[in-house]
């Protein structure tokens, strides 16, 4: 069986949380009507952005990352910082992200090798 996740985030108003989105995950992949734009992110996970006011905010997700360094620094390059970086104890790491509406998107990595 093939399985492809999509992993929602609700938005008050698309048009105004694209420019957000897109310094957080690049040009969206596309665009399956007005409102709502899918970001390919994977072999089977993509991120989807949509309008929908009374869902707004709500949404959490986390995406595990083999390069998590590289995506925070690709996000930065289009002028995204995470709201929060933590390192658990058992290394791994996670980068937070807050939409204007108070979506949260986090993306984890794993430790660093003693090389780091």
């Amino acid at each position: 069986m093939s399985v492809h996740v999509y992993a929602g985030l609700r938005v008050r108003d698309f048009e105004a949380a694209r420019p957000w989105y897109e310094q957080l995950f690049g040009e969206p992949t596309f665009f399956p009507h007005a409102t709502e734009a899918v970001w390919a992110l994977a072999d089977g996970g993509s991120v989807y952005v949509v309008e929908h006011p009374d869902g707004a905010g709500r949404s959490v997700v986390t995406l595990f990352l083999d390069d998590l360094d590289a995506r925070v620094a690709a996000a930065a390059a289009r002028g995204l910082e995470p709201d929060e970086r933590l390192t658990y104890d058992n290394g791994v790491r996670k980068a937070h992200y807050h939409d204007p509406d108070g979506n949260e998107v986090a993306f984890g990595g794993p430790p660093l090798d003693a090389d780091g």
